[in-house]
């Protein structure tokens, strides 16, 4: 990892809701607003642009975990933002806390911890899943 990483390092996303983004099941819609997938997707991507500035070449972030409160719905064509504050930076772990919010307020909030690992690593763990069906390797292993 790149030098420079600092807690309290932020950066934001913004999107815009559409029907890709609605909560749905089997294909079929429940709501026609932001699911929580896709508010998740957007929290780690926005956590990504923390870490993207300081990968080195041979080196890729990984998910380790996320924890989420969607707290308000956001209908479709209404705008998100989307932003990540660094939190902790714990040796190959980045913390960032993450908050959503649309036009009315805060409409999802949680945290979201990647790994960076070496990209050899990462092809290494997931050659050990192909090889034994089933088994599975943790990804911070």
């Amino acid at each position: 990892m790149k030098p420079g990483m600092a807690i309290g390092r932020t950066a934001t996303i913004t999107a815009t809701v559409t029907p890709d983004m609605f909560a749905r099941f089997e294909g079929q819609v429940v709501h026609p607003a932001l699911s929580t997938v896709s508010m998740v997707y957007h929290m780690e991507w926005a956590a990504r642009q923390i870490i993207l500035p300081y990968l080195e070449a041979h080196e890729e972030g990984i998910g380790a975990a996320v924890s989420v409160k969607h707290l308000a719905p956001t209908p479709e064509g209404e705008a998100i933002t989307v932003t990540a504050t660094l939190t902790e930076i714990k040796e190959r772990a980045v913390v960032a806390r993450v908050v959503v919010r649309n036009r009315r307020g805060i409409a999802g909030e949680g945290e979201v911890t990647q790994f960076i690992l070496p990209k050899d690593e990462i092809r290494r763990k997931l050659r050990a899943c192909e090889a034994r069906p089933g088994s599975g390797e943790r990804a911070q292993n």
